[in-house]
């Protein structure tokens, strides 16, 4: 063969080679441009969110007190997380962190007196970037504006269960109503008449309820009329070895107002007590109608309390049961107006491609210690219901999870379904691997430090660390005091072990583990320890 033979062959294989190349890449090409004109459906996303919903509470959770049987729609057939925590047990820091996926040293948040910055990253400005439409509805409660959002309205401030006055971008206006109600009409106006239904949505959903004054609708007054309440067992805890949880004033017995939080406003002022008139301002926002069912339903209590007289332990258990009373009745309020969205989502066939998570800003104390309110890392406050439904292509499990996730990780697993980016400095990780039941390397332990004291309840500053079975707890600032709690043998956290030789070694492990949290979460400025 000849020299020439050989290039004609080498150039007619070339020439063959060009051919198939040209067609993978024009092969390629169309499916780039087919993957470009049908890209894959994004979810919704629905995030209710209550204010100060105990986990025991929610009936997927704990069936002692009440029945949540819209919140727990989302639970069946959804995923039901066991170890969900907060980073700092307080209103305002907790919801700078859900939106950031920082913890509030970072954020800049945290405290409830502070002003949230929310011209920072949040996880509504990125779904905007990368095509949701954003809305906001409820309560917001970070003095600040809401940024990232094609629409919000927003409670002023903590907001009024009666009358509750709406902020928008335009101003402010009282509306007539109960806040439970209103808030969920808004929300579904804005499902139904506002949004672009050609654009996948996120909806933060926030609720009031059920944060203190507790002041059930109308409709609820009577839900839990005559029900015996267990007490809890922790309830005369007397703090043995707990300075800090002595010093609080947050307790039921001590610290709970008979008018302010338990409605005994009688007409004839004789029950002066610190919060009186605070309570008077919020009757007075009821119409003639609602002030009429309202004093049908607490005026013989009030006569009733007043002729008994209660003193001592008595007190302080018909304190506990009024309490529950109210409480729940409002959480009643939310479960219903929960199951309204819900049947809204399944009407509008939105149900199969919407990402829906329940929660709370972080847990509450119903008794447990004797307390109400939340902010110290003991489990009651320091657990948070979290409820989640997604998609079938994305959920593999259901049912309980152990795994130990925290608010700072909702912005990212949010970003990751939506197909956006997460920025390096969140702090959070998506939880999707333990959705799809693939996560094999998820984190041991969780981290936590609250800042706000001096404050009315007196919950002394406080860092520490959680894993599967320890606890350890240091109390700082004015005070200087660690607390260790084997969970597996006292879930009630009665018996500080931090003095018990037997529990050197493990303290030592867990301090070191806390040091490698604070370096990780850059928590490391001992100033302010």
């Amino acid at each position: 063969m000849s020299t020439i033979d050989i290039f004609q062959m080498i150039s007619i294989a070339g020439r063959r080679l060009l051919q198939v190349c040209g067609l993978i890449m024009v092969a390629s090409l169309f499916f780039a441009c087919s993957t470009q004109e049908q890209p894959a459906e994004r979810p919704n996303i629905l995030f209710i969110m209550a204010d100060d919903h105990a986990l025991r509470a929610i009936s997927a959770y704990d069936k002692a007190y009440n029945l949540t049987p819209n919140i727990d729609r989302i639970a069946e057939g959804g995923i039901v997380f066991e170890n969900s925590f907060v980073t700092n047990s307080i209103c305002a820091p907790s919801r700078a962190t859900m939106l950031t996926g920082k913890f509030t040293h970072i954020n800049g948040k945290t405290d409830n007196v502070s002003r949230f910055d929310s011209t920072q990253w949040t996880f509504p400005g990125a779904l905007q970037q990368v095509g949701y439409q954003t809305a906001l509805i409820g309560k917001w409660h970070l003095r600040s504006q809401p940024v990232g959002f094609d629409h919000w309205e927003i409670l002023n401030g903590q907001g009024h269960y009666y009358t509750p006055v709406f902020v928008t971008a335009e101003g402010r206006k009282s509306e007539e109503g109960y806040v439970t109600d209103l808030t969920t009409d808004k929300a579904i106006d804005w499902l139904d008449n506002q949004r672009d239904k050609e654009k996948p949505f996120c909806m933060l959903l926030h609720h009031k309820a059920p944060h203190r004054t507790w002041m059930p609708d109308t409709t609820d007054l009577y839900l839990y009329k005559e029900v015996n309440f267990p007490v809890p067992d922790t309830y005369f805890d007397s703090y043995e070895n707990r300075r800090a949880a002595r010093e609080q004033k947050m307790s039921i017995i001590e610290d709970m107002d008979v008018v302010y939080d338990l409605k005994m406003l009688d007409k004839e002022g004789e029950l002066k007590t610190k919060y009186r008139n605070a309570f008077q301002r919020q009757y007075d926002r009821m119409n003639e109608a609602q002030r009429k069912a309202w004093d049908t339903k607490y005026e013989p209590l009030i006569e009733d309390f007043k002729q008994k007289n209660y003193q001592g332990k008595e007190l302080a258990l018909w304190k506990f049961q009024r309490y529950m009373e109210d409480y729940l009745a409002t959480i009643n309020s939310v479960d219903r107006n929960v199951g309204r969205v819900l049947d809204y989502l399944e009407a509008n066939d939105l149900t199969d491609n919407t990402i829906i998570v329940y929660t709370s800003d972080q847990g509450f104390y119903l008794g447990e210690h004797g307390w109400f309110d939340k902010r110290f890392m003991y489990e009651e406050s320091f657990k948070t219901p979290l409820l989640m439904k997604l998609p079938k292509r994305f959920q593999k499990i259901g049912g309980s999870v152990e795994a130990l996730v925290q608010n700072i990780d909702y912005a990212p697993t949010f970003l990751h379904y939506a197909g956006a980016e997460t920025p390096r400095e969140v702090q959070g990780r998506s939880i999707h691997k333990i959705i799809d039941g693939t996560e094999n390397n998820w984190r041991g332990s969780v981290y936590y430090h609250y800042y706000e004291y001096p404050n009315e309840h007196m919950v002394k500053r406080h860092y520490g660390i959680r894993t599967d079975r320890y606890k350890l707890i240091h109390f700082y600032n004015d005070i200087d005091k660690w607390e260790l709690y084997d969970l597996k043998n006292d879930p009630e956290e009665m018996n500080n072990l931090y003095d018990s030789p037997s529990y050197q070694e493990t303290i030592v492990g867990l301090k070191a583990q806390l040091q490698g949290l604070q370096e990780l979460y850059q928590d490391t400025d001992r100033s302010t320890y």
